[in-house]
């Protein structure tokens, strides 16, 4: 069993930074791609950002250039700095990794955490 605990999320005002991290333990040999998503409330859950374990990094539309996120892959982490935080950034958010058991394995398991909040005040 895998588990992901996100960390990081608080109240901040428009303007602020924020720094996320999101930590998987447990029965994990690799890990592939590493995600961060956020529900925003009556919203559906939306990407953020995604990564993929040699680095190549993707971005929605209403993140890049504000959000940057990095992993450690020694300590199967992955991070989300955000800056230049607006009101509209409100959210939960969480995060997702695909997890490889074993050298055979070859189709891996997603798994999600439940998520830190990030309140952004005007």
């Amino acid at each position: 069993q895998v588990q992901l605990v996100e960390s990081g999320g608080g109240l901040v005002q428009a303007g602020g930074s924020l720094r996320l991290a999101c930590e998987a333990s447990g029965s994990i040999y690799s890990i592939g791609p590493m995600g961060w998503y956020r529900q925003a409330p009556g919203k559906q859950r939306e990407v953020v950002a995604t990564i993929t374990r040699a680095g190549v990094t993707n971005y929605a539309d209403s993140t890049e250039g504000r959000f940057i996120i990095s992993r450690d892959n020694n300590k199967n982490t992955a991070y989300l700095q955000t800056d230049s935080l607006k009101p509209e950034d409100t959210a939960v958010y969480s995060c997702h990794a695909k997890v490889y058991s074993s050298w055979y394995d070859n189709d891996g398991i997603n798994y999600w955490g439940k998520g830190t909040l990030v309140t952004v005040s005007s």
